[in-house]
C-alpha cells in the first residue's frame, strides 16, 4: 500500500471563495462548483493519472467566464478543490464501496446511476472514463473530504440563497458548467453551444429558462434544453419554485472558448465573456420586469 498523508483542510486554503458585489442588486446567485484547479500532492501521488488528465473533469475557466456577473450585482461562488477530488454536485454520500477500505456509513447511497458510472461524490473516474486511483482509499479519506469541503460548501451556498430571498423575496441560482464538445452529438441544426437544464421544468419558473434561451440565441448561440444535461444535485436540490427559489444549470461547450486538449484559452474567450455578460444583464432585467408576484403565481 502506498503511504500518503490524510487530507487536511489546509490543502485548499480556502476551499472556496465568494466574490461579492459592492451591492447585491439582483436576486441572482452564480455558482461554479467544478472550476477548482488546486491538486494537492497527496492526491496526485495516489492517482494513476497525471495532472492534465485529471483536469479533464474540470470545468476549466468557467469561473472566469462568469466573473463579470459580480459587477452586475450578483455574488459568484467558486470552488477551489477539483471535481476529480470531490464533486459537490452530488448527494453528500453517493459513494462506491468498491473504492474504499473500510465500511461506508449505512446511510450512503451506493446504488445511484452516478455511482455506477464512477462519478459519485468521490469520483472513481475522470470524465473520459480513466480510473483515477492506483488502489482503494481509506474510507476515512472520503468522509474527511465530505466534512471539510462538501458540507461547508453547501452551507455557504444555502446561506447565499437564503440571504437573497430575504433581500428580494425570491432567489435565482445559476449553476455554471462546461461540457466537452464530444459529449453530445449534433442536432439537426448543427452543433450545440449551450445546454440549459431545469430538471424538465421542475427547478425554476419557465420564464427564466425562456429568457436565457431567447437572449443566448439572440447572440448567435445554439441552445437546447435538458438533453443530455437536465441539471444535477444542485439544480434539483435548490430549485424550489413553490418557495420562490429557482435554479437553472448552464452547460457551455468548451470548444467555444478553449483548446480542449491543452485547456488553453482561445481567441474567442473574450467575445464569449461579453456575450454571457450581456445575456445575464438582459435576463436579470426580464426577471425584474416580471415581478416576484407574477413569477410566484406562475
Amino acid at each position: 500500500m502506498i503511504e500518503r498523508p490524510a487530507p487536511q483542510p489546509s490543502d485548499f486554503d480556502p476551499p472556496f471563495a465568494v466574490d461579492e458585489p459592492d451591492t447585491h442588486a439582483v436576486p441572482f446567485v452564480f455558482n461554479t462548483p467544478h472550476s477548482g484547479a488546486i491538486y494537492p500532492g497527496h492526491f496526485l501521488a495516489a492517482s494513476r493519472l497525471d495532472a492534465l488528465s485529471l483536469r479533464r473533469s474540470e470545468d476549466a475557466h468557467v469561473d472566469r467566464l462568469f466573473a463579470p456577473v459580480v459587477a452586475l450585482g450578483a455574488p459568484l461562488m467558486r470552488a477551489h478543490f477539483p471535481r476529480a477530488y470531490l464533486d459537490v454536485n452530488r448527494e453528500p454520500y453517493e459513494l462506491d464501496p468498491r473504492m474504499f477500505l473500510g465500511r461506508l456509513p449505512p446511510f450512503s447511497n451506493t446504488r445511484s446511476m452516478r455511482v455506477a458510472g464512477g462519478l459519485g461524490t468521490v469520483p472513481r473516474i475522470v470524465a473520459d472514463g480513466q480510473e483515477i486511483y492506483r488502489e482503494r482509499l481509506p474510507v476515512e479519506d472520503a468522509l474527511a473530504r465530505i466534512e471539510q469541503l462538501y458540507k461547508p460548501y453547501h452551507r455557504m451556498l444555502r446561506g447565499l440563497i437564503q440571504r437573497t430571498v430575504k433581500l428580494f423575496g425570491n432567489a435565482v441560482l445559476i449553476d455554471c458548467h462546461s461540457m466537452p464538445s464530444t459529449s453530445l452529438g449534433r442536432n439537426e441544426d448543427g452543433r450545440v453551444d449551450i445546454v440549459l437544464g431545469d430538471r424538465f421544468g421542475t427547478a425554476c419558473a419557465s420564464v427564466l429558462i425562456d429568457s436565457f434561451e431567447h437572449h443566448l440565441q439572440a447572440r448567435g448561440l445554439r441552445v437546447v434544453r435538458n438533453k443530455p444535461y437536465a441539471g444535477g444535485f444542485i439544480t434539483e436540490h435548490y430549485g424550489e419554485p413553490n418557495l420562490s427559489r429557482h435554479a437553472l444549470q448552464i452547460e457551455i461547450n468548451r470548444d467555444l472558448y478553449m483548446n480542449e486538449r491543452t485547456l488553453a484559452l482561445t481567441a474567442d474567450f473574450d467575445a464569449l465573456v461579453e456575450s454571457l455578460t450581456h445575456v445575464t444583464a438582459a435576463v436579470a432585467a426580464d426577471w425584474t420586469g416580471w415581478g416576484a408576484q407574477r413569477i410566484a403565481a406562475e
